[in-house]
C-alpha cells in the first residue's frame, strides 16, 4: 500500500488544501493529513480544533485519515513508516522555501522521506490561510475561500456574527 502524509498547520482549512487533498487522495492508497502542533505559533483553532475540521470537509474520501503531531515530520513518518511527504505549491517563493526543508528532511532521515510538490490548482493559487485569517479579522467575505461549514466558525473567533 502507498501511503503519504500532508502536513501542514491548516489555520484553517482552505479550498487550496482541500485541492491538494483530493488530488493527493487519487494518487495514493491512503493519506494521512497530519496537523501540526507548532509551539512557536499562537494558532486561530486549536489542534483538536482543527483535526475535527478536516475530518468533516474529508468524510467523503475514505482513503483519507486525519491526525496531529508534534516535533519533526521525519520523526513522525518514520513512526508511520511512510515515505512520502505531500507539500502544495503557489509560487515560486513556496518553492525556494519548500525546497530547503525537503533537502532538510531528506538528508536527516537518511534519505528516507521524499517530497512530493503538487502546485496548487490556478483557482487557488492566490490563497492563504494567513490572507483568510486577515479577509475575516476585517469582517470581510471569506466564501470563496474556505467550505461553508467553516465560515462561521472563523467569525466566530474573531467575535464577529454574520447573517
Amino acid at each position: 500500500m502507498k501511503s503519504a502524509i500532508y502536513p501542514g498547520s491548516f489555520d484553517p482549512l482552505t479550498f487550496g488544501h482541500m485541492d491538494i487533498i483530493r488530488r493527493s487522495a487519487d494518487i495514493f492508497d491512503e493519506l494521512i493529513v497530519s496537523v501540526l502542533n507548532n509551539k512557536e505559533k499562537t494558532p486561530l483553532f486549536s489542534v483538536e480544533e482543527r483535526v475535527k475540521i478536516l475530518k468533516e470537509a474529508t468524510r467523503d474520501l475514505p482513503n483519507v485519515k486525519v491526525e496531529s503531531f508534534s516535533g519533526l515530520l521525519i520523526e513522525y513518518a518514520k513512526s508511520k513508516n511512510i515515505h512520502v511527504a505531500i507539500r502544495g505549491l503557489r509560487a515560486i517563493t513556496d518553492f525556494e522555501y519548500e525546497l530547503q526543508i525537503a533537502q532538510t528532511n531528506h538528508k536527516l532521515s537518511g534519505g528516507r522521506l521524499d517530497t512530493m510538490f503538487l502546485t496548487t490548482s490556478l483557482e487557488y493559487a492566490y490563497l492563504s490561510s494567513s490572507s483568510v485569517k486577515e479577509i475575516a479579522s476585517f469582517n470581510g467575505d471569506i466564501s470563496q475561500c474556505v467550505p461553508d461549514f467553516v465560515i462561521p466558525l472563523i467569525y466566530e473567533k474573531f467575535g464577529i456574527r454574520r447573517e
